[in-house]
């Protein structure tokens, strides 16, 4: 049995009483255990982070970006054994897997710019002879709670820009699929980073809580699910931590009666199917507008979901594989059930998918459901599995309704040949991330990740410019150098220029 341990002071540490299977979501199996640390193993992480930060804070940015340049080369290089890893693990087709793994990588691409990025701001003579600028200076040892969906790429989205603006960093992964995870740990070591800046501890709430109640932890970055990010928000405020804590999701697409059908379709499918639904961003409900345009989409979807493929993370032909647990199997066939007991219609069923020589394995199926209401528990609550559902209105301005009523608000699209329509509607949607005709509008490494209403908690969204601002502070300097001999008269009123 593999013990999978912790990543501090640049050393792997495997001892620790409290452990927790490891699953192989394709077979059922485990053969790794993970570590669940105490407080006092994340108390010493914590305290490496402390001991590391003072010279890594005054490492110039310029050889902090060589490191990240490194590190960036080792992901590429190591690219095969990371998405084994996440496929083992966490399921994920190899080719899924690569494809989260390119997006993290820029993200490391975008810190490798962290010598501009932190130049701030600087003005000559503001007054006679007074000069002033601006500094974004770390904020110290900052954290990172991560989900499982993502083990490579949400990291990624984290760590490496707030290591390279000078922060030391604790993370906490999922205990569910951790592997990933330390190995991106042990290359940022091959890249040239001092023990202690980079930390991981593996644990449940015992270590979330520790970091949040920790006053040496200055900030911390959440993504997950809303009752979650919810609580870590508000706790790590109570402590007087910056936060960000990026929560749930129901995605919605409307589809116009003139959208380009096909293409539609085909974009649902990935949208929809593709890592098994476990993305934030995934495409779970289709608002039809019209029912020739409900009609076309439900008989599309339905003979192209003939087609679809599911299977081991290892077959790269599989277009998806199976969900994280047995548990979450059975939360995500309870949500159909509870669709078909509410009077929708199950048009494909992927309650019993039969995967030849993965019988034992947490595989859901592609499932269509067509005739949702918006009262219907499978509606209003995040599946996070393989599951479209169809809701069929009269117009767009119906469609709209139905979307900016939602508590969540992360991701939306519009599928539509008409620009005014989509000028209108990504205008007025309450939402996040707005796709016209892109059914996962995830922002690019430099620009920035996050929803509205209950999706995200906190002022500032994840990678992009918002976290160079999350993880410093800035400091504004006003200088002046008096001439020699001469003394200025005492003053009580407001500095002016006149």
């Amino acid at each position: 049995m593999t013990i999978i341990g912790h990543f501090i002071n640049g050393k792997t540490q495997t001892e620790g009483e409290r452990h927790q299977a490891v699953f192989n979501p394709a077979t059922g199996n485990t053969d790794k255990q993970v570590l669940l640390a105490s407080q006092s193993t994340v108390e010493q992480a914590i305290a490496s982070a402390a001991k590391a930060y003072p010279a890594w804070r005054n490492t110039p940015p310029i050889k902090r970006a060589r490191i990240m340049f490194n590190f960036k080369h080792l992901l590429e290089q190591h690219a095969d054994e990371i998405c084994r890893l996440i496929g083992e693990e966490h399921g994920k087709i190899s080719h899924d897997a690569m494809g989260e793994l390119q997006r993290g990588i820029e993200n490391v691409e975008y810190a490798c710019g962290v010598p501009e990025l932190l130049k701030g701001e600087h003005t000559r003579n503001v007054g006679p002879n007074i000069d002033a600028w601006s500094e974004f200076q770390p904020l110290g040892v900052v954290a990172g709670i991560t989900p499982f969906n993502f083990p490579a790429m949400v990291p990624l989205w984290m760590f490496p820009m707030a290591i390279a603006t000078g922060n030391t960093f604790i993370l906490k992964p999922s205990e569910r699929d951790p592997s990933a995870t330390l190995y991106l740990a042990k290359l940022m070591q091959e890249a040239g980073l001092p023990d202690g800046v980079l930390n991981v501890v593996n644990g449940d709430k015992e270590a979330v809580d520790t970091l949040l109640h920790d006053s040496r932890i200055k900030a911390i970055s959440f993504v997950g699910s809303t009752p979650i990010a919810e609580y870590i928000y508000q706790t790590a405020s109570a402590q007087g931590k910056r936060c960000q804590a990026l929560g749930g999701a129901k995605n919605h697409a409307i589809v116009m009666p003139d959208a380009d059908m096909d293409n539609a379709v085909n974009q649902l499918l990935g949208a929809a199917f593709g890592s098994s639904g476990e993305r934030c961003m995934a495409l779970s409900v289709a608002v039809a507008v019209g029912d020739t345009a409900a009609d076309a989409l439900v008989e599309k979807m339905q003979n192209a979901m003939s087609s679809l493929k599911v299977g081991a993370f290892n077959d790269s032909s599989n277009d998806f594989g199976p969900v994280i647990t047995k548990a979450h199997q059975e939360k995500v066939i309870g949500y159909i059930n509870s669709a078909e007991q509410d009077g929708a219609r199950i048009v494909v069923d992927g309650r019993q998918p039969n995967i030849a020589g993965y019988e034992q394995g947490f595989f859901v199926g592609a499932t269509l459901i067509d005739q949702v209401t918006p009262n219907m528990q499978s509606y209003q609550e995040e599946i996070f599995g393989p599951v479209l559902q169809v809701i069929r209105v009269k117009s767009m301005e119906a469609a709209m309704q139905l979307i900016n009523e939602h508590e969540y608000g992360n991701g939306t699209c519009i599928f539509t040949r008409d620009g005014e329509a989509a000028r209108y509607f990504s205008d007025h949607i309450e939402v996040g991330m707005v796709g016209i005709n892109v059914p996962l509008p995830v922002p690019v490494a430099y620009h920035s990740f996050g929803g509205w209403k209950r999706s995200l908690f906190g002022d500032l969204h994840a990678y992009g410019p918002d976290a160079v601002r999350f993880y410093t502070k800035r400091k504004t300097i006003t200088q002046r150098w008096p001439s020699a001999g001469v003394r200025e008269g005492v003053t009580f009123s407001m500095p002016t220029m006149k």
